[in-house]
């Protein structure tokens, strides 16, 4: 069976992708999972090079090691990697590419959250406009070309978080066609309309023929 490799320790994300991706053939496992563990600078200033970073970086990885390393049977493995964030255009698309970062990597989203929401106090509904944007880049196994998908949803920032179904922004982030924030939705209904679900299902179509 093939192996796809996914640059991410985020047990959120690791649930979302498998239910995405359960129809393909393949082995999907995390980093951790696969007994990977480099620190990797991301200092793109583009969701799309920040995510060819880090699949680059594990494919790499993974053909540096010896043939007498336990990474050595990943090396036909498809390495997936995901750069995503939030745009809330009121404060000129922040947190963006620092969505992970923002006010510190060890920072609790409840933190985070109540933080965006008193940036944005007496801001209007039509004013808080917001999306979850996702890139998924795709590395192929040896020296192989790298693809990319790009997947957005379109919503506002609410006024208080609501729901306990996400994780990370999803609490602040409400999609008015739904009427709740994407914490609220079930995860078949997330995974139909995310940025993520949307960039996940772009990019099997990519890579089918290395599968």
């Amino acid at each position: 069976m093939k192996t796809i490799i996914f640059a991410t320790s985020n047990a959120g994300k690791m649930r979302e992708i498998r239910q995405i991706m359960a129809d393909l053939p393949v082995e999907i496992l995390s980093m951790k999972e696969a007994g990977i563990d480099i620190d990797i600078v991301e200092d793109g200033k583009t969701f799309e090079e920040n995510a060819c970073i880090k699949a680059e970086a594990i494919r790499d990885y993974i053909r540096s090691a010896g043939e007498d390393s336990p990474l050595a049977v990943y090396k036909d493995a498809v390495v997936l990697a995901d750069d995503s964030g939030l745009e809330i255009d009121h404060l000129h698309k922040e947190p963006g590419v620092y969505s992970a970062r923002y006010m510190g990597e060890d920072t609790s989203y409840d933190i985070k959250n109540a933080n965006l929401i008193q940036r944005l106090e007496g801001v209007s509904d039509e004013e808080r406009t917001a999306r979850f944007v996702c890139v998924i880049a795709a590395a192929a196994p040896g020296a192989g070309e790298t693809k990319t998908c790009r997947g957005t949803i379109e919503g506002r920032i609410g006024y208080k978080p609501e729901g306990d179904n996400g994780f990370g922004y999803d609490p602040i982030f409400y999609v008015p066609e739904f009427g709740c924030t994407t914490a609220q939705l079930t995860p078949e209904q997330k995974n139909l309309v995310s940025h993520r679900g949307k960039a996940l299902r772009g990019i099997k179509k990519a890579i089918c023929t290395w599968l």
